[in-house]
């Protein structure tokens, strides 16, 4: 039997393994290891033990739990209702104001949590009502509260660029500078649509009541303002002083944990509670992602053995006759189309052991490959029929928000997102221009 017919049983006993509904770990770690056994013998029983040390050896590990600790305790601060408050005040006199508003809000949550979840259910719990409540239109509401939250995990401090930097071998501190100006891009795409689609058609994005914005001082606007200086500060301690070389990547992850965790003791929510839910959530969490990682790295070991990497290469280039970038747009389309049934790590475990090697062979950056990577799960992360966000706004929105109306809203959010993944690909500085500068190259 050839390695090509191997690798192809493989990869068909993970994705049928995968639809039996097991856990993403116990699907693929455990194809990898049974293909390794048969394939090698007793002496394969070592791949998964390797695969382990190399993954508890390395250093950048320790940000994964303390960026997800900072992501559920930032949940219970209040820091985002403040923060929305004072969008509110300053954009309200602008048709579709709210919606650039909860825009701006979602940056900033993104820029203080890597997940994504985090801004769905500030959005859903907060903004969603106050825009429902001034007779935006639903379907829009829905559509910016679900393409704002998926930049939680492009704009750094994102746990998915940390996880693609574990799994592909490449620096951290890299790919989160490599993800600032995309995420950029993509949140001001989304305000230059909503603005140009309120002012088309007002009814979508109305104005604040004139009687309400009169029974606000300049003096409470000014106050307002206030709000957002503690995620200045939180942003600043955290990817700040990491930018400045005072405090290194896994340093300055634990100085965000403390910034979230210090910022709710000064609002009082910090309640042993609290405190508890969060630590549980966190080491649930923080244990999963290890166990996803350690069989992400035992099947890529496998597949590496097979030389499957070899076999795709020859049949894109010389089968297929595809050049470079059209492999390129291969890789994209497919991580688009397995995000409509599979969330971003079950992806980045399946195809990344393949497409990264693949990627360095062509001659092209793995950094900004990362960040196109990210994009792509941001657009799968809102396609039906199984799109993560999808199904996290059905659960989380009112009752007069059908699925067709999720589903519905998500479309010209998706082609925005489509139009900046297309700009990043065609002008590669957009990621790569700041880390190169601050990392010298």
């Amino acid at each position: 039997m050839s390695y090509e017919l191997i690798a192809i049983m493989i990869f068909v006993s993970m994705m049928l393994m995968l639809l039996t509904g097991q856990r993403v770990f116990g699907a693929i770690g455990g194809v990898a290891t049974a293909f390794a056994l048969i394939l090698w013998g007793d002496g394969a029983a070592e791949m998964p033990f390797n695969a382990s040390f190399a993954l508890l050896n390395w250093y950048p590990l320790l940000t994964l739990p303390l960026f997800i600790y900072m992501g559920y305790m930032f949940s219970e601060s209040g820091i985002a209702s403040d923060l929305y408050r004072m969008f509110h005040v300053w954009m309200g006199p602008v048709n579709g104001g709210l919606a650039v508003g909860t825009m701006g809000l979602m940056v900033a949550v993104s820029a203080m949590n890597g997940l994504s979840v985090a801004g769905m259910a500030i959005g859903a719990s907060i903004a969603m009502p106050e825009m429902l409540k001034r007779k935006y239109d639903k379907v829009m509401v829905t559509g910016v509260i679900q393409a704002g939250s998926s930049l939680g995990i492009m704009v750094p401090p994102s746990v998915v660029l940390v996880l693609y930097g574990m799994i592909a071998r490449q620096p951290v501190g890299q790919l989160w500078l490599a993800g600032v100006f995309p995420g950029l891009l993509l949140a001001g795409l989304f305000i230059l649509y909503i603005m140009i689609r309120c002012k088309l058609q007002p009814h979508m994005g109305p104005t604040l009541p004139v009687a309400e914005r009169r029974e606000i001082t300049w003096g409470q606007k000014l106050r307002l303002l206030r709000a957002g200086i503690i995620p200045i500060v939180i942003i600043f301690t955290m990817t700040g002083l990491f930018l400045m070389g005072v405090t290194s990547l896994v340093e300055c992850s634990a100085a965000g944990a403390a910034a979230t965790t210090i910022v709710a003791f000064i609002k009082r929510r910090l309640t042993w509670q609290v405190l508890q839910d969060t630590l549980k959530n966190t080491l649930s969490v923080s244990c999963m992602f290890m166990w996803v990682i350690l069989a992400a790295l035992c099947f890529g070991a496998v597949f590496d053995g097979l030389g499957a990497v070899h076999a795709i290469k020859s049949l894109f280039l010389d089968r297929w006759g595809l050049s470079p970038f059209g492999v390129l747009v291969m890789m994209q389309l497919s991580y688009i189309l397995m995000g409509m049934f599979l969330d971003d790590t079950a992806m980045l475990i399946i195809v990344a052991p393949l497409y990264v090697p693949l990627i360095i062979s062509l001659g092209y950056n793995p950094i900004w490959y990362g960040v196109l990577y990210t994009i792509t799960c941001q657009i799968a992360y809102m396609t039906p029929p199984f799109g993560y966000n999808l199904f996290l706004m059905k659960a989380m929105a009112p009752k007069e928000v059908s699925l067709a109306d999720i589903y519905r809203s998500i479309v010209p959010f998706v082609l925005v997102m489509i139009v900046g993944l297309g700009l990043v690909m065609i002008f590669p500085q957009i990621a790569l221009w700041l880390p190169n500068v601050y990392f010298g190259r």
